[in-house]
């Protein structure tokens, strides 16, 4: 397994995930969100497998301003300015090649070779 999780330091869903993998044996790479977020070809891969942006944004974010205009510009805009403003994801954002989960999902996790 090559996991990647994607998420920030304060925030007690991602310390979660983290936990799961370590007690499990399981290495993974933790990416911060607020130092350097997802590539373009991460994201893009990750809204494939979660299937739409719609799953990956976060309704409880901070930045209700950022994800009320990200729910209302015109779609081929809509990626880019997710891509800018990454605080308005649902974290953590886990990885394992091309499969991926937003949130705490342990369940999806343990059905991962």
């Amino acid at each position: 397994m090559n996991i990647q999780i994607f998420g920030t330091n304060k925030c007690f869903e991602t310390k979660k995930a983290q936990r799961y993998f370590k007690e499990r044996g399981i290495k993974f790479q933790f990416i911060d969100l607020k130092e350097k977020g997802l590539s373009k070809g991460e994201y893009n891969s990750v809204k494939q497998s979660v299937g739409g942006l719609e799953n990956m944004l976060d309704p409880d974010c901070k930045d209700k301003d950022i994800l009320a205009l990200i729910r209302y510009i015109a779609d081929e805009d809509r990626d880019q300015k997710v891509l800018e403003n990454q605080q308005v994801l649902l974290s953590p954002i886990v990885r394992n090649g091309k499969k991926a989960t937003v949130g705490y999902q342990p369940d999806v996790w343990n059905g991962w070779d």
